[in-house]
């Protein structure tokens, strides 16, 4: 999957030909990856594969996960200039965007540090980079969500309209579905959350509930059906996450993990050039 995708991403730049392979000279290179910002690394994995394929060898000096500071040196390529060349921006916007993502998961896992809760990401990815954007996550220290909708049954204020007693369409559901499967039920309030564990859901959702709702659900839980895992999500920043995680749900979700990040800047700078 990963050498599927960075060829794509490439091929997306490349277009009909790179126009520099046909005026430029082809001499052996060696270029340096430099961070010009303070972060989380992320995205080594896809741009070693991109380099694989196209013959140029890589040496990261730092790996995904770890810790970058301005002016560092990340990795360094040798290989033909023209390849250099050509997968320059690619490999960059790789790193760039992976490590933007790690960065900002990496600042809300901070605060969470001590606490028994989970980071989560969401579903609100940018089309067809899902994978790679919680790849992202993971990195910065989070955990992802479900990946999509087939390994999860997840039942949103949208899909409860069109059910009319929930705890028949559980209880057939449960019938149907995989047995590892989970029923996660998104709640607005106290009185539906309980409904909902009622009937049979396996998590819930405290959905844009403040605090004090979420402390009576989880006592509700606690006391009746201490199974049930608890999520809250909604209006999660890095200043009220420790707030909610100390309510005692088992895990917090958050969009803006991936849909606020910034984009870490890095450049590539070609360092020697061999005499053609």
């Amino acid at each position: 999957m990963i050498k599927h995708f960075v060829k794509k991403a490439l091929q997306e730049d490349i277009g009909r030909g790179d126009l520099f392979y046909l005026v430029g000279e082809n001499t052996r290179a060696t270029a340096q990856i430099l961070s010009k910002d303070n972060g989380v690394l992320a995205g080594v994995v896809y741009a070693k594969a991109l380099c694989k394929i196209e013959r140029i060898d890589v040496k990261f000096h730092k790996k995904d996960g770890d810790t970058i500071n301005y002016g560092e040196c990340i990795a360094t390529l040798k290989g033909k200039s023209k390849k250099l060349l050509m997968c320059e921006r690619t490999i960059l916007n790789l790193l760039q965007h992976a490590s933007g993502i790690a960065s900002n998961t990496a600042r809300y896992a901070k605060v969470l540090e001590g606490l028994h809760v989970k980071l989560l990401d969401t579903r609100k990815t940018r089309p067809l980079v899902r994978v790679f954007e919680k790849y992202a996550v993971r990195c910065g220290g989070g955990n992802n969500h479900r990946m999509g909708l087939d390994d999860c049954l997840m039942l949103k204020d949208t899909h409860l309209q069109t059910i009319d007693d929930l705890k028949t369409f559980i209880s057939n559901a449960k019938k149907k579905l995989p047995y590892t499967c989970k029923i996660e039920i998104e709640c607005e309030d106290i009185q539906f959350a309980r409904h909902a564990m009622q009937c049979g859901a396996d998590m819930i959702m405290c959905d844009n509930m403040n605090e004090e709702q979420i402390d009576s659900v989880v006592a509700y839980r606690n006391e009746k059906f201490p199974h049930i895992l608890l999520e809250a999500s909604g209006n999660i920043t890095q200043n009220n996450i420790a707030s909610y995680a100390a309510c005692g749900v088992d895990a917090i979700s958050s969009g803006s993990l991936i849909h606020q990040a910034v984009w870490l800047d890095f450049s590539m700078k070609i360092t020697h050039k061999e005499q053609s």
